[in-house]
């Protein structure tokens, strides 16, 4: 990862001295949204219907199916119940599928229960200081002291004073089911170890194993050669696409950018040409790597369990922070795993589990990703709703205008730094080889006016304009004070930008429906884009009716909006469309109900700003224009159009909170329509 030695660290707003005001009761408001997201993990605890409707109710907006464990029957009941579970609640929710890759498995006995999950016939007893052998030949058998391995390679990797982490899959801290081991020997097939362990420990499930760096800081250790995509999880992904929509892929044990270039290439050859894919890094080689990986993911997952084995303990919440505000700078969203270990056996987590909960949003990490706690734990909607809600009081504190002002500041520099001149930044991709930090501070202070004047007088923009345009957007919201973000899109890209700039307010991303076709057939998409928003920080994604009207499309969402409470009488709205072909950004301010589009709109964005931060000073430049190379904030006035219901016809059930699994089909949409939606 790049980074310059020195960063001010993010700094948390809180409004009160008073511990005692901390506790009060929130504004009810304040539990309609939730901008972190969780994933959960599908297991025996929570396939059922009914358990993954609670699920969805509770806030839980992307579903992963992890393929190394349980069969392809399992996990084809878990998606069916899904889509059901889905219809019912009118939700949306995002599919995810976790393959086996590298993994290294212990085999051993097991049959299959009645929906398809393995049920292993006995447990693994390992006394203290005992002696275990793991083989890799082709007919031994697991018993007392000897465990199968599913790599054959594995006495070619270690190497006497090695330390070996034996577990079961997804174990927890909270467990007592894993061992530390002590390569003792090394054979041709066998690789001979001792246990470390001061009392009998007994391991049941799933088992796997996980050959730690003898390095304190490089990579020494051999690795194996296995494929990014094993048989199993080809086997997996051509089965289930071809029945469900799947929107990601997480590569387990990703090491090279070229693992994700060949694990998109197999998508691509089985028709999941729009699945994106997620690097799930779990080593220090990925570390090393993290930039070309990043570069070439849609998103990266930290798995926290198997990436704290190759990593001392001191240096964890160190790499977490690196890593959280590289993707930040990028634009890339980032899912954190292992954080309410304890919620798997009890209904609530632990001081510690709580407070890292709260820093990793504080952190600015995008999601949080459940596994053992949902796949069979003991309370998995207790889990989701607890988790939300810590992360619902940390995102009050958290200092958006300082991430904006960071994010801005860094993008000027990058130019300066590249000699006031040079390329142009491309979207987020080329934010991503910006630094972390500033190693000096400029005359007159850390300012980002100071830095936009500076790089106005370059060649080239320090962004796109379409980026350009989303932080305009951003900046236009804090300064009215905007109670709710509304982006158009086909694609989700302007919002993911908007996204990466964390307004503090709800990002309603209306995904319009739109026609993809070629000379022999077409196609209806908008649902899988819809869906990947959902991982995203601060995105309320919804499928909105494509419509020839922008304006009652807007109003539409403004009900909306008013019926799930987030917005309210008086209140302004930024919205970001495009009108022929050139992205705007508007502001529409509320009738005294809340609900409809006041006719009467103030005589300018600066206006409104003055009105909210009473400021007669404001400079109207830096509000109502853009940076260089961006399109000009814009603003537009409204009639109020004649729909009084709280969930309007022309959208009708097709447009509730984070909902609708299926879009409506349009009655027409022509070509023009299709050419003039957003990007």
């Amino acid at each position: 990862m790049r980074s310059r030695p020195y960063n001010r660290a993010k700094t948390h707003l809180l409004k009160a001295d008073n511990l005692q005001s901390i506790l009060e009761p929130a504004d009810p408001r304040d539990a309609t949204f939730t901008a972190t997201k969780v994933t959960v993990t599908i297991g025996p605890s929570c396939q059922d219907v009914e358990t993954i409707c609670q699920l969805l109710m509770a806030g839980a907006s992307c579903a992963r199916c992890d393929l190394t464990w349980g069969s392809i029957d399992f996990h084809r009941r878990s998606l069916e119940n899904l889509n059901e579970a889905m219809r019912r609640t009118r939700k949306l929710c995002a599919i995810m599928l976790d393959t086996v890759g590298r993994e290294l498995i212990v085999e051993r006995g097991a049959h299959l229960d009645e929906t398809g999950w393995p049920i292993h016939d006995s447990n693994v007893s390992i006394a203290p200081n005992s002696k275990l052998v793991f083989t890799s030949k082709p007919d031994a058998e697991a018993g007392p002291g000897v465990l199968p391995i599913s790599y054959s390679g594995l006495p070619t990797m270690a190497e006497k004073g090695d330390t070996i982490f034996l577990g079961r899959y997804l174990v927890t801290g909270s467990e007592d089911s894993s061992v530390y081991l002590t390569v003792e020997e090394v054979t041709e097939t066998d690789v001979v170890c001792k246990s470390a362990n001061q009392s009998p420990v007994v391991l049941d499930g799933l088992l796997t194993i996980f050959h730690t760096e003898r390095s304190p800081d490089q990579v020494d250790n051999v690795q194996n050669d296995l494929p990014i995509l094993c048989g199993v999880d080809m086997n997996a992904l051509t089965a289930l696409c071809a029945d469900y929509e799947i929107d990601f892929v997480s590569l387990s044990f990703t090491r090279t950018a070229d693992d994700v270039v060949a694990a998109r290439e197999y998508l691509d050859s089985i028709g999941m040409t729009s699945t994106k894919l997620l690097a799930k890094l779990e080593s220090r080689q990925a570390l090393f790597n993290f930039q070309t990986i990043a570069d070439a993911s849609d998103g990266l997952i930290m798995s926290r369990g198997n990436l704290g084995l190759d990593v001392l303990p001191e240096k964890m919440a160190l790499v977490q922070k690196a890593m959280v505000q590289n993707c930040n700078l990028m634009g890339k969203p980032l899912l954190l795993t292992r954080v309410v270990d304890t919620m798997v056996s009890s209904p609530r987590p632990t001081r510690a589990e709580a407070t890292d909960v709260a820093n990793a949003v504080l952190d600015g990490v995008d999601g949080i990703l459940l596994g053992a706690e949902t796949l069979r734990g003991k309370y998995p909607v207790a889990t989701v709703e607890t988790v939300l809600h810590i992360c619902k009081q940390a995102e009050k504190v958290f200092d958006h205008n300082h991430h904006f002002e960071h994010l801005m500041q860094e993008a000027i520099e990058a130019e300066v730094r590249k000699g006031m001149g040079g390329e142009a930044r491309r979207l987020a991709r080329e934010v991503s080889h910006l630094s972390m930090g500033s190693d000096t501070t400029p005359p007159g202070g850390n300012s980002s006016s100071n830095l936009m004047n500076l790089g106005a007088t370059i060649d080239s923009p320090y962004m796109s304009k379409l980026e350009s345009v989303a932080s305009s957007a951003v900046k236009a919201a804090d300064k009215v004070g905007a109670s709710l973000i509304i982006v158009f899109t086909n694609t989700g890209t302007t919002a993911n930008l908007v996204s990466k700039y964390r307004p503090p307010m709800p990002i309603l991303t209306l995904v319009v429906p739109h026609i993809k076709s070629n000379t022999l057939s077409w196609k209806l998409e908008g649902r899988a884009t819809a869906r990947q928003c959902a991982i995203v920080r601060g995105l309320l994604p919804v499928l909105a009716t494509p419509s020839p009207s922008g304006d009652a499309l807007l109003q539409d969402a403004i009900t909306m909006s008013a019926h799930n409470k987030l917005v309210g009488p008086n209140d302004h709205v930024v919205v970001v469309h495009m009108v022929h072909d050139a992205f705007i950004v508007k502001i529409v301010s509320l009738d005294k109900a809340g609900q409809s589009i006041l006719q009467d709109q103030p005589e300018s964005l600066i206006e409104m700003a003055k009105a909210q931060l009473g400021n007669q000073d404001e400079d109207e430049d830096e509000v109502a224009h853009a940076t260089p190379g961006q399109q000009p904030v814009g603003h537009t006035t409204l009639g109020a159009p004649g729909q009084q219901s709280l969930i309007p016809p022309t959208l009708g059930n097709q447009m509730q909170s984070m909902q609708t699994n299926e879009p409506p089909i349009p009655r027409t949409l022509t070509a023009q329509q299709t050419q003039k939606t957003s990007k």
